[in-house]
């Protein structure tokens, strides 16, 4: 299990093939990359994340090692970037690997509705020079709730 955050960019493709390399136990790796989106068309100059360095990586460490229990993966990476990011930028990564598709699909998933609404982030827009806090949307707060 392999849990990163981290200022500085990473390679999605180099880190995708890596992480599939070398699996002969495993029949299914399920990747995702989430990009900083522009909503506001223009408007959004800057995403700012904010964490507690140490208190972040164990919150994050301690939900992959639910997830890795709760699906059967044979191995987790996640990575989530901080500071200042541009739209299209890369935010985050999340892979799983397991015996079966719909365990690494389930766990990917779990992984990343956690990302997006419970991780230990503070994200502020700079949207038309204005910067405004983002709280977690009704819909993030709804993929929780299957779980």
């Amino acid at each position: 299990m392999k849990i990163s955050v981290q200022a500085e960019p990473f390679d999605y493709g180099a880190l995708s093939n890596a992480f599939a390399q070398g699996h002969t136990h495993v029949g299914a790796v399920v990747t995702f990359c989430g990009i900083v989106r522009d909503d506001d068309l223009g408007g959004l100059s800057t995403m700012e994340i904010e964490h507690y360095p140490g208190m972040t990586e164990k919150a994050i460490r301690a939900h992959a090692k639910t997830a890795k229990d709760r699906f059967s993966l044979a191995e987790v990476l996640v990575i989530h970037r901080y500071g200042s990011l541009k739209p299209g930028e890369m935010i985050m990564m999340v892979a799983t690997a397991a015996p079966h598709r719909n365990d690494a699909f389930k766990g990917a998933e779990f992984l990343m509705d956690y990302l997006k609404s419970r991780a230990p982030f503070w994200k502020k827009e700079i949207v038309n020079g204005e910067p405004r806090w983002v709280d977690a949307k009704p819909e993030d707060e709804d993929a929780l709730s299957r779980w």
